[in-house]
């Protein structure tokens, strides 16, 4: 039995990501598989991040996110393993109006391992567009909300 839906009314409604590949040589980012949300960001240029360091590689694209949709940086499920990195901010947002000639996407990270190179070519981060609405914000007074309160972090474990 399959329990994949899939909703390509949901696509139809999206035109083309438009994107600028920076350095042409390397391929444009993609979907390795037809089930995969994420798409790969490929490296730009060799980066040596030593031990203890943050530091920022370069994502060789500029993406212009339509205005229905929230480009955000996850790490890729093997990057902690196999680099000992870490996303130090958990998730990267890309707004819309991150799109201009020197916006390429940098993929922010932590070196909690020894000093090493990230190679030119790798894949090292992935990214996922999401749909995002910005409403307005309406301002209300205490006495709006209710009388009893949640709780604060973990108040729904017993």
């Amino acid at each position: 039995m399959d329990y994949i839906v899939k909703d390509d009314s949901i696509n139809q409604n999206l035109s083309k990501i438009e994107i600028y590949r920076i350095d042409k040589a390397l391929d444009l980012p993609k979907y390795e598989t037809a089930q995969s949300f994420g798409f790969d960001f490929i490296v730009r240029e060799d980066t040596i991040i030593e031990k203890n360091t943050l530091a920022l590689i370069p994502g060789n694209v500029i993406v212009k996110c339509p205005k229905n949709l929230a480009l955000i940086i996850l790490p890729r499920s093997s990057t902690f393993r196999k680099k000992s990195l870490i996303f130090p901010h958990s998730i990267g947002l890309i707004d819309g109006d991150y799109c201009g000639e020197n916006d390429e996407i940098m993929i922010q990270v932590f070196n909690l391992g020894e000093k090493l190179t990230i190679k030119r070519g790798e894949k090292i981060a992935q990214g996922l567009f999401i749909q995002v609405a910005t409403p307005d914000f309406k301002e209300i007074t205490i006495h709006d909300l209710k009388k009893d309160s949640r709780g604060g972090f973990g108040s729904t474990d017993y």
